[in-house]
């Protein structure tokens, strides 16, 4: 299946795997939860256990470095796509208002990122996200 639109997060390559994995998951909440129409219906074994719905599209990891991070969010925010952050200082808070208090606290520019998520029409994303690659 085709789709119009692309999701893409971008974790900074000199985080632990835990980290990446950590941030992954929450800009991937970010996306579903922000963005309308991304989640799809729920699902249900033969057993008839439900289970929760997911992304109606494919998500795909990139990685990169600190630079390269900050020219997505750039990009992506100049191309009006919808974009996610996390920086550094949100692996040190211990609750939802404190992260939103962290970014808040940061001109855009010196935002310490480690991990963007973008989600906009599928050429748009590619040219957004031209030259990463993909998480291993």
């Amino acid at each position: 299946m085709r789709f119009d639109t692309k999701i893409g997060i971008v974790v900074r390559a000199d985080l632990a795997a835990w980290q990446r994995l950590n941030v992954t998951a929450f800009l991937a909440g970010a996306v579903a939860g922000g963005v309308p129409g991304m989640i799809g219906e729920p699902y249900a074994d033969a057993s008839g256990n439900e289970y929760l719905p997911m992304f109606r599209q494919p998500v795909l990891v990139y990685v990169g470095e600190m630079d390269e991070l900050r020219g997505v969010r750039e990009k992506a925010l100049g191309r009006g796509m919808d974009v996610a952050v996390y920086i550094e200082e949100m692996f040190k808070t211990g609750h939802d208002a404190d992260n939103r208090a962290a970014v808040r606290a940061v001109e855009a520019p010196d935002l310490a990122l480690v991990g963007v998520a973008v989600h906009g029409p599928k050429n748009a994303v590619d040219k957004t996200l031209k030259g990463l690659a993909l998480h291993p």
